[in-house]
This record gives C-alpha cells, structure tokens and sequence, in this order.
C-alpha cells in the first residue's frame, strides 16, 4: 500500500497537521495531482469551475473561494479544502486524523455538520480523535488502541467514557487531578497593566506553588499574553516584577535566564527542534551553562538529558533518538524537560495537553502538579474549560485583549466563566448576537 495506490481505491486522509501547500490556491490544493490540462498547459478556468463544484457539496461555495490562497484561509477553512480534496479523488472512506485539535467550538459544530453529510451521502469515516466526547458524539463504533495493539471494539451506544479510559490506559484514571497539598506561597510575578499591540492594560500576579489558568475563546489574547511574558512579543507599556524585582522581557533567552520558560501551543513549531535528538532538545536552554571555550562538557548533557528522561518517564529508544519519532505526548515532556533542565520558577503552559491520549494527559496533569508543588508557578492556558477547573487554584478569563475577571476555585462555574468570555461578542449588536 503506498498513498497513490490508496487513493486510486478510494481512501483518503484529513491529518492533524493538514498536508497543503500554504503558497497555492484553493482550487490548486483541491486538484493537485489531476489538474485538467488543455493544450499541454493547466486549464486554470475549468480548474476553478471543478474545485467550486466540490466546495459547493460540503456548503461551502462563496465561503471559500478556489482563487484564495490556502496560506489565508483561517484552520476550519483550510480543513475543509483537504476534504474537498478528498472528494475530488472520488473517496469512499475518508480518514480523519485529531481534526478538532486548533479549532473552535463553532468549527467544530461545522466539521462535524459536513462529516455527517459525507455519511450520509454513503462514504465511511474513520474518525481517530482523544476527545472522547466527539466519539460519542459522531460515531457508531469505537476501536481502542495502545502501544500499537487493538485493546477492544465496542459499540458506542453500548459503552461509556469510563470504560473507554481504562482500555486506554490500562487501568481506572483518576478524576480528581485537583492537588490540595501544594502550599501555595509569596509571589513570585507581578504584571502591571501590560499592553501590546493585541493586549490591553493586562494584570494579574502568580505565587509560589500556584496554578493560575487563563481561558478565553480564539483571538481573546491568550496566546499573545504567553508569548509577551516570554519576550516574543514586544512590551508597548506596562510592568513586569520577578521577585519582587522590575524586569524586561526583551526576547526569550533573557526571560530562561531569569527562570521564565514557555511551553508553546504549537510544539512541534515552537517547542522542539524536529531533526535533532531527545539529549539535544533537553540541552538546548542550559548549553550556555555547560560550555566552556565553545566546547560543550558532553558528561553533563549526558547526565543532564538521562536525569529528565528519567523523570518525566519519557519513551524513547536512546538519548539519541530524533524527538520526531517520538509520539505526542513524549514531545510535550520533551518539552517540559527542557523547562525543568532550565531550572525555571515561572512555567507558562500554552495548550499542554492539545493532541496527547487520555494516558499521556494524565501525567501531564501530575506533572504541572509536582511542578507548583517543587515552588514554582503555573501559568494554564487552554481552550478546554474542563480541565482548568479540574487542576487550577484560580482562573483568569480573557475578552478582546483584557484580562476581564479573577475567578478563585470557589467560584468556578463553566457557565459563568463562559459568559464572561463571550459577553464581549454578545453585546456587540443584533447580527452577532444571535451567534
């Protein structure tokens, strides 16, 4: 079996990581591979016509026009042009790979609108995901995997989430991941009314042992906040204390030495160097500590790398294997490693558990707890409301740039914290109210 010959008969895949070309059109990405030609050269006319035809059954003609570059089309957009292409092959059974991992709640509502058209225009699906509630959602069977081997089939309207986990890992997870032990002491970061180009006069603090979460919907700033605290993105104005002591965040090898680190939401990206090896990545904040006259003391790497590969339980065949051969969630710890080789007091978590199994979630979860409770603090951010209220001391909810409420543990209510993170959105006027 090689890709060609699969979709010669008819399967197709939609991955995670959407394999288009960023730099062609629509309609290119959708065709690629059986572009029609006239005279020897590509009929862009017919091309266009063709690609339309396709957007048009999945509900999407106008919405995504085929002389658009795929490079501008937002997430859910450029998913929905790898499914149109698989429609162009002509697909009978369309693979879809972690779909939901970077979009919306209201993308997802229309991913899963044009899944249930291509069911119910006769195609099979295979919809591989770690979200469990998208399987009861949208399947009619479930087939559990671990370490490469099938635990169980079972039919969905027969079975629960619980039974699922335990195929999955092998054992009961538990659901309390909340760690009342941690003692929670002074304050460790203080930001005063910072501001960028996206952010506005945001503040907050964070003390020693402390797990404070940010949640808000796309675009509310998040991501922005993380990146900022880590010197990516330029300060226009405002504070940032460390201990007590004012601090400028000019870029990110500044803030690791000042013992901040940030976990990115895209790792694969931002995280980890791909092509070089586990010992590498674990090394790469800390090289500056173990050289000497430009020569790298290979003894500490060494031990450096083996004492967090120990540590954080990571899977991989040797020190010196390529981190991407790892599987997700042994790259994220890769990542964390790296944080904690940096001897980090503030760790800022971007996504953490996005892509990962229910198994691997769950150490990451016991991670970010032995974390807090070592002294350091926690910066959460997720899109996933559940697992904020499930870990968090407190949670700060984010709207258009500003950090709009300080909600303690107390207080928590999925509702309310909801409300407050698209009140921004509702008032905004008669049309965008009714979305």
């Amino acid at each position: 079996m090689t890709p060609i010959l699969a979709e010669q008969l008819g399967i197709s895949a939609v991955y995670q990581n959407l394999v288009l070309a960023d730099h062609l059109t629509v309609a290119e990405n959708i065709m690629l591979g059986a572009l029609p030609t006239k005279w020897g050269l590509v009929d862009k006319s017919e091309m266009n016509k063709k690609a339309e035809e396709i957007l048009a059954q999945i509900g999407y003609r106008g919405i995504i026009k085929p002389e658009e570059k795929v490079g501008n089309l937002s997430a859910s957009q450029q998913g929905m042009v790898a499914i149109a292409r698989a429609l162009s092959r002509n697909a009978k059974i369309i693979i879809f790979d972690e779909p939901t991992a970077v979009l919306t709640d209201r993308e997802v509502k229309e991913l899963f609108r044009v899944i249930r058209w291509l069911k119910d225009s006769g195609r099979s699906v295979i919809y591989i995901s770690h979200r469990l509630e998208e399987i009861f959602e949208l399947c009619d069977t479930v087939t559990v995997l671990k370490d490469g081997a099938v635990m169980g089939e079972k039919i969905v309207s027969e079975t629960n989430q619980d039974q699922l986990v335990a195929m999955m890992v092998g054992r009961e997870v538990r659901h309390g991941i909340f760690d009342d032990t941690r003692e929670i002491g002074e304050e460790i970061l203080r930001v005063e009314n910072l501001s960028t180009k996206k952010l506005k006069n945001c503040s907050f603090s964070l003390r020693s042992g402390e797990i404070v979460g940010i949640y808000g919907l796309v675009g509310s700033g998040r991501t922005e906040l993380s990146k900022a605290l880590f010197g990516v993105e330029p300060i226009e104005s405002g504070e940032v204390f460390l201990n007590g002591e004012k601090i400028s965040l000019r870029n990110p090898r500044e803030s690791i030495d000042l013992g901040i680190n940030l976990i990115p939401e895209d790792r694969r990206r931002e995280g980890i160097a791909l092509k070089l090896s586990v010992k590498d990545n674990i090394n790469l904040p800390v090289y500056p500590r173990i050289t000497k006259i430009g020569f790298v003391d290979r003894k500490k790497e060494k031990e450096i790398a083996q004492t967090y590969v120990q540590l954080l339980s990571i899977k991989t065949p040797s020190l010196s294997h390529r981190v991407e051969n790892l599987s997700g969630g042994n790259q994220q710890k890769v990542v964390v490693a790296k944080g904690l080789a940096s001897q980090s007091r503030v760790f800022i978590m971007d996504e953490p558990t996005t892509g990962i199994d229910v198994g691997a979630k769950e150490e990451i979860y016991q991670l970010i707890n032995n974390i807090a409770r070592e002294g350091a603090g926690v910066i959460f951010i997720s899109s996933y409301m559940p697992e904020l209220m499930a870990i968090c001391d407190r949670i700060l909810v984010m709207r258009d740039g500003k950090i709009v409420a300080d909600i303690e543990r107390k207080d928590f209510d999925e509702e309310k914290i909801l409300a407050l993170a698209i009140k921004y959105e509702a008032a905004a006027g008669g049309e965008n109210r009714g979305k």
